[in-house]
C-alpha cells in the first residue's frame, strides 16, 4: 500500500465520478447510482493500494478486482481508462455495437475486468475461486470483490462466505456496498437484511463497518483486512446511492434515464467538483 494521500484521492475520486458520468452518457442512460457511490473505494483502490499494471492487464501478480455487482461496470471503466488501461474516450461507446465497454462487466472484452459479472451472487463465489487459485499458485496478492447489499438477496454471496472461511482465504476481501436500495426500492422492504456486518461477522469472516465515502476509513479497513491472518475479510461500506450525480443522489436511483438537460446540470456539477478538489 502507498501512504495515504487525502488529497490525491479527493481528486482522483472526482475525475472518477466526472468519467462515470460521462460513460453512462454517451448511451444516454444506465446505472448510475450504485456505479457513482464506489467512486471513492475505487480511487482508494488504484490509487493507494492494488498492484497493477496498466500496460499488462494480465499481470500474473497483479491484485485482482471483481464487481460482483457488475452493473456498476461505468465505474470500472471510468477508473482504468484513467489509470491508462486503455484511452478513456474509448469508454464512450458504452453498450454500442461491437463494443469493449457492455453494460456488465466482460473479462474477455475490457482490458483490467479478472472476472466477467453480471448474473448477481456469482462474482463472490468467483472471486472466493481466484482467490484459492492465487494463493495455490504460491502468489501474494488480493482479491478484492464489490458486492451490492441488493445482491445479498442471493443465497450464493453466503455460500461463497462460508467457502472464504473454511478454505482461510486472508487474501480476499469482500466489500458489501450497503447503500440501502435496489432495484425495486429500499432493501429494508424488499428483504431486510439487519445487521449486514453482524451477519458477515456470523460467517467468521474479518468484518468491519465503515463510511464508505470516508478515504482514510476506506484505506485504514483495508490495512486492519491485511493483518487478519487466516481468515477472508469484508467491509461493509456505508453509502449514498448515486453520491455526485445531481439527478440521482437524492432519489437513490439504481437506474436512470435523464432529460438532455439533466445531464449538462450533473456533468456541470461534477466537473465543478474536480476543479474545486484541485484547487483545495
Amino acid at each position: 500500500m502507498k501512504e495515504l494521500n487525502v488529497k490525491q484521492l479527493t481528486v482522483l475520486a472526482a475525475r472518477i465520478r466526472l468519467e462515470t458520468l460521462k460513460v453512462i452518457r454517451s448511451r444516454g442512460f444506465g446505472h448510475v447510482g450504485g456505479s457513482m457511490d464506489l467512486a471513492d473505494l475505487m480511487a482508494v483502490l488504484y490509487g493507494a493500494v492494488m498492484r497493477y499494471d496498466p500496460k499488462d492487464p494480465r499481470w500474473p501478480d497483479r491484485d485482482w478486482l471483481v464487481l460482483s455487482k457488475g452493473h456498476a461496470g461505468p465505474v470500472a471503466y471510468a477508473t482504468f481508462g484513467i489509470m491508462g488501461f486503455y484511452p478513456m474516450e474509448e469508454a464512450y461507446t458504452l453498450n454500442q455495437p461491437h463494443t469493449r465497454f457492455p453494460s456488465h462487466t466482460d473479462r474477455l472484452l475490457t482490458p483490467g475486468v479478472d472476472l466477467t459479472t453480471g448474473s448477481l451472487g456469482q462474482g463472490a463465489s468467483t472471486a472466493a475461486g481466484a482467490a484459492l487459485g492465487n494463493r495455490i499458485d504460491g502468489r501474494d496478492s488480493h482479491v478484492f470483490c464489490v458486492v451490492g447489499d441488493g445482491e445479498a438477496d442471493e443465497g450464493q454471496v453466503w455460500e461463497a462466505f462460508h467457502f472464504a472461511y473454511a478454505h482461510k482465504l486472508d487474501n480476499l476481501i469482500y466489500f458489501i456496498d450497503n447503500n440501502g436500495y435496489q432495484l425495486d426500492g429500499p432493501t429494508a422492504d424488499i428483504l431486510p437484511h439487519g445487521d449486514l456486518a453482524a451477519k458477515a461477522a456470523s460467517f467468521g469472516l474479518y468484518t468491519q463497518e465503515i463510511d464508505g465515502h470516508d478515504f482514510a476509513a476506506i484505506y485504514n479497513a483495508i490495512a486492519n483486512a491485511y493483518a487478519a491472518k487466516g481468515v477472508p475479510s469484508c467491509i461493509v461500506l456505508d453509502t449514498c446511492k448515486g453520491k455526485g450525480a445531481t439527478f440521482a443522489e437524492g432519489n437513490h436511483e439504481h437506474s436512470s434515464t435523464p432529460k438532455p438537460e439533466q445531464w449538462d446540470e450533473a456533468i456541470a456539477a461534477a466537473e465543478k467538483a474536480l476543479a474545486d478538489a484541485e484547487k483545495a
